[in-house]
């Protein structure tokens, strides 16, 4: 038997290709099933089944798209009931592989209908596919259906999590959700793990009851990108196969043309973005989580235009964007300065330019995450995490006077003044640096 796992690392995901004798499955794809049929190709696998633990909350599933191209057999949770055909999982009724078996394990916390997938080869237990069930070092959060929900589903998930942990101990583990992903309760440096080493070390398999895990699950929980609540929906009626739009270059004309309701996202570096931007623009500076951050400050289903460097990798930013549904980008700009238009810009500081504008008495934007502000900030300083900021302005900031924004590295600092420069402030950026880097220099004057 081989398992081959395919990370996703801007949604912290992996899917998961099991092979045995020439044959296989596939557990959670995304929407980009290229790349899982190259591996299948690859390695010469007759695809039989494709496997989906629940209906996804951070992506749009290519599991049915998957199972049409290869003609395997798409299996869901019983539960899941979606609107196109597809084989349910039934707890505990086994699904024959013909080299393998598939027992279906009702794993409901992270999702009501959540299923897990434990492989038989030759009557003995190898390997459980957790989905968002039981994690590596964590469990799946219980929360991405509302907070009315959240408790009878980390109770769930406690019942989940051990009747997981009762396998045996060299059973391999293998969770679609990890590091990097909003879905898990906490980070880990692994993806996979084995079932003993998990009962061993992983802290929710710890809890001496239901009560005490269910407020340790509930107690940490970081806020989750928007776009999530969209992702459930298209996943239950399916969503048209992905496919990479050919993207026109837009002129000087088209971009005094655009209409209004079209967003423009600036992927370019942080510097080249304050050096000058068209008017409007929000900075999501590319990188691996660039769709992720889209998808959180930009409404769902948005037209958009993108600027971007020649060097920079405009198929990838689709790719992203494709993976979670904004599939409606109208253009790119290459070379923003060579429009001839009139750019926005605004200054950025490194350290000790900001510790000395908190000296001199400026405001402060502190847009870390929530749990990042207990570490320690700057003091008087307005806290906003970017998302909030999206959502709305403030109420403490001054429109009247700069603002100095700062994070860790300056990723989301660059977000959340685009955003605010959009709404007639001025921002000034730390760039290079954190809040924590302030922080621990005004400490030592």
């Amino acid at each position: 038997m081989e398992v081959t796992s395919i990370r996703t690392e801007g949604l912290g995901d992996s899917t998961y290709i099991l092979s045995h004798k020439g044959l296989g499955l596939v557990v959670d794809p995304q929407r980009d099933i290229d790349r899982f049929e190259q591996v299948l190709s690859d390695y010469e696998v007759d695809l039989r089944f494709v496997f989906e633990t629940h209906l996804h909350n951070d992506y749009i599933s290519g599991g049915r798209d998957l199972a049409r191209s290869t003609g395997a057999e798409l299996v869901l949770p019983a539960g899941a009931a979606p609107a196109y055909r597809h084989r349910p999982a039934f707890h505990l009724e086994d699904i024959n592989g013909d080299a393998f078996t598939i027992r279906p394990i009702h794993t409901p916390g992270h999702t009501p209908e959540h299923v897990s997938y434990l492989v038989l080869i030759d009557g003995e237990s190898v390997a459980v596919f957790s989905g968002g069930s039981l994690l590596v070092g964590s469990a799946g959060r219980p929360d991405l259906l509302g907070p009315e929900r959240a408790d009878s589903l980390a109770r769930l998930q406690y019942r989940s999590v051990n009747r997981l942990a009762e396998l045996a101990d060299d059973v391999g583990l293998y969770p679609t959700h990890g590091q990097g992903s909003f879905c898990t309760a906490s980070d880990t440096g692994n993806h996979t793990s084995t079932i003993g080493e998990e009962r061993t070390s992983n802290p929710v398999l710890a809890y001496p009851d239901e009560e005490s895990f269910v407020a340790g699950q509930l107690s940490a929980l970081v806020p989750y990108p928007t776009y999530y609540q969209h992702m459930g929906p298209a996943n239950v009626y399916g969503e048209e196969p992905l496919a990479v739009p050919d993207v026109p270059f837009l002129t000087t004309e088209d971009i005094e043309n655009l209409d209004s309701e079209i967003r423009i996202v600036d992927a370019r570096a942080k510097a080249d973005f304050a050096a000058g931007h068209l008017p409007g623009s929000i900075a999501i500076e590319m990188r691996h989580d660039m769709g992720t951050w889209v998808g959180w400050v930009v409404p769902f289903e948005s037209p958009i235009v993108l600027v971007m460097n020649p060097d920079q990798d405009l198929d990838d930013a689709l790719l992203q964007l494709g993976r979670i549904g904004y599939d409606d980008v109208r253009g790119v700009v290459r070379n923003v300065t060579g429009l001839g238009i009139a750019l926005d810009k605004y200054r950025t500081v490194d350290t000790d330019q900001f510790v000395a504008g908190v000296n001199s008495g400026v405001q402060v934007l502190d847009a870390r995450a929530p749990a990042e502000w207990k570490l320690g900030t700057v003091e008087g300083s307005v806290l906003a995490y970017v998302p909030d900021v999206a959502a709305a302005t403030a109420e403490d900031l001054d429109p009247s006077r700069e603002v100095w924004v700062g994070c860790e590295t300056g990723y989301r600092a660059n977000i959340a003044a685009s955003i605010l420069e959009t709404r007639g402030f001025d921002p000034v950026v730390l760039t290079g640096a954190g809040i924590a880097d302030v922080v621990a220099a005004l400490g030592s004057e």
